[in-house]
């Protein structure tokens, strides 16, 4: 899937390259928390990404990451492809595929899978659907429903509400601590200031042992060019 991503962004990389612009971002977190759960064993993480974005609403990118399952897999990288378009002044939809991969073992790449997603936004508020027929690689289906509000203070400053539910349609391949989905949440303050993209918020879930509430700090900047 990774390669076959590669390849489909060449002719778009092709046709759009006049009217694109591309971006390098960097980002330290205090945790890598993926929906409320660490994929850091509760360590610090650098991340990185590089986008492409033409004017006609595709776009395309690779995002990375440490990690640290308790084994030799030491990094996350995540290839994906997608559309976004204005549908009126508040209404917004954006879809893709998205390669997660994962590298430092022989076994690491057992992990990879696919996953679409479609986000939709309403003025400050966002519904994203993730859905992986093949999730961690275990050949579960699996899908993710989120609910974001954004409520902004000023133009450097706003506040974000959020919750999802991660849920296993095949139990008897993957399984959330014995049960087929959970809940994550989160309240986060997200500042800008000097090129400098900070947040400081506090997340958690209703997981038992890998889910526990935590504070999370980010800083990041973005480079365009």
């Amino acid at each position: 899937m990774l390669k076959k991503l590669a390849f489909a962004l060449l002719p778009l990389s092709l046709c759009g390259m006049a009217k694109a612009e591309w971006s390098v971002t960097l980002t330290g977190v205090s945790d890598y928390l993926f929906n409320g759960v660490s994929q850091t064993d509760e360590n610090p993480a650098l991340q990185g990404s590089i986008d492409w974005a033409a004017d006609n609403g595709f776009y395309a990118g690779a995002w990375g990451s440490n990690v640290d399952f308790g084994d030799d897999t030491n990094l996350e990288i995540d290839a994906y492809l997608g559309y976004y378009q204005d549908l009126s002044d508040s209404l917004n939809l954006d879809v893709g595929i998205a390669q997660y991969t994962y590298h430092g073992a022989g076994y690491s790449s057992d992990g990879n899978y696919p996953e679409v997603y479609m986000k939709w936004g309403l003025g400050n508020t966002a519904f994203n659907v993730w859905y992986s027929w093949d999730y961690f690689g275990t050949g579960a289906g699996h899908y993710i429903l989120m609910l974001n509000h954004t409520l902004p203070i000023n133009d450097n400053f706003s506040v974000l509400l959020g919750v999802d539910r991660s849920t296993s349609m095949d139990e008897d391949k993957y399984q959330w601590e014995d049960d087929k989905s959970y809940i994550h949440w989160q309240a986060t303050a997200q500042f800008s200031q000097w090129g400098w993209d900070m947040s400081l918020g506090v997340q958690g879930t209703d997981l038992d042992d890998t889910g526990d509430t935590k504070l999370l700090f980010t800083v990041g900047r973005t480079f365009s060019f």
